[in-house]
């Protein structure tokens, strides 16, 4: 899910590890391509940066429904989500689903900027989180309407109906399964990235198909968007 970048201080950071079940050591930050020193489980080594290539909106990756993740704790599955928190941070964002680097399995990592939270229950600010095999139960209330953008659609944006409410049942890396409650924005991202792992992207939600467009169009026209629909969010 598109958003600002990431705050690179998290990154294969203390709360990674403990969120995302990437136990790590101190990772020298630097420009891209320098050299990092990282662990992953009881794998020590020193890499460069790895930035995986994005799908994109008509990629045949991005269509189909992704396959379980078998043992959270694989070496491969390891290095994948590491690649992955990389290439969020490269790209910026909230969210990205291993569809999106053209891995057909059921993870994704996100995280919730305070700065998007409510303050309301469920709706709390959470650290980059690796989310393995989810399986989602929306809330039967309220139906929210908000502007979604999308790292496999960039520069475009769209207003999406979403549950305000769900609850998700996961596995961490660490192959602890959990289960989360979430509202507001949290919950949001929780169902973008799931979407992703069903083979289905935002533009699919839509219930206004006006309401879809360029980032900058959006903004610079937000008076009119506001005054043909004054019920949902200004674009930000």
């Amino acid at each position: 899910m598109a958003a600002v970048r990431a705050d690179k201080d998290q990154l294969l950071g203390p709360d990674i590890a403990k969120t995302a079940g990437l136990p790590t050591v101190p990772a020298k930050k630097s420009l891209r391509g320098a050299i990092r020193v990282c662990q992953i489980g009881e794998l020590r080594h020193v890499n460069g940066m790895a930035i995986l290539k994005l799908a994109r909106m008509g990629h045949p990756v991005l269509l189909g429904r992704a396959a379980p993740v078998e043992d959270a704790t694989a070496p491969e599955i390891r290095r994948l989500l590491a690649d992955m928190i990389e290439t969020l941070d490269d790209a910026g964002g909230v969210g990205l689903a291993a569809p999106q680097v053209h891995v057909p399995l059921r993870l994704f990592i996100c995280k919730v900027p305070e700065r998007r939270t409510s303050g309301a229950a469920d709706d709390a600010p959470l650290p980059l989180s690796a989310v393995i095999n989810p399986e989602l139960v929306l809330d039967d209330g309220e139906t929210i309407e908000d502007w979604e953008g999308c790292l496999s659609i960039p520069g475009m944006t769209g207003l999406v109906p979403r549950a305000a409410r769900v609850t998700m049942r996961a596995m961490t890396a660490s192959g602890t399964m959990f289960t989360r409650a979430a509202a507001g924005f949290h919950a949001r991202v929780i169902q973008h990235e799931t979407d992703h792992l069903d083979g289905i992207l935002y533009p699919a939600r839509l219930r206004d198909p006006h309401m879809f467009g360029y980032n900058e169009e959006i903004v610079r026209f937000r008076d009119d968007i506001m005054a043909s629909r004054p019920d949902v969010p200004s674009p930000r």
